[in-house]
């Protein structure tokens, strides 16, 4: 049951962020869902690989590099989605910082 909230939660920041943010586009509800699966294994699994090889770099940056692999997972999932579209590197930046607000809110309140 608590997978099946967590999808909803992500869904729900997918949605929101695509439609306050201008350059980020996803046709339907099905596609949010898949995206938000998609986004879900990408920052299981690629992300801490990907944290892990580039934390030279993370330190250095004192982190900020963090954000430049953010919205290198979301222009993966728009490649791997269709229907699922990221106009530039601040639409996808400003994306992950929604979709993260919104999901942090919405599993405080499910808490």
């Amino acid at each position: 049951m608590e997978l099946v909230i967590a999808l909803g939660i992500g869904t729900v920041g997918v949605l929101v962020a695509s439609y306050v943010i201008p350059g980020v586009e996803v046709e339907s509800l099905i596609v949010a869902v898949v995206v938000a699966v998609v986004m879900g294994v990408l920052n299981t699994v690629v992300k801490p690989v990907l944290v892990a090889l580039t934390l030279p770099v993370t330190v250095v940056t004192m982190g900020l590099f963090l954000l430049v692999i953010n919205v290198a997972l979301i222009y993966l999932a728009a490649w791997l989605v269709p229907g699922f579209a990221v106009a530039g590197f601040f639409s996808a930046l400003f994306f992950s910082i929604v979709v993260t607000i919104v999901v942090s809110f919405l599993t405080k309140l499910n808490a």
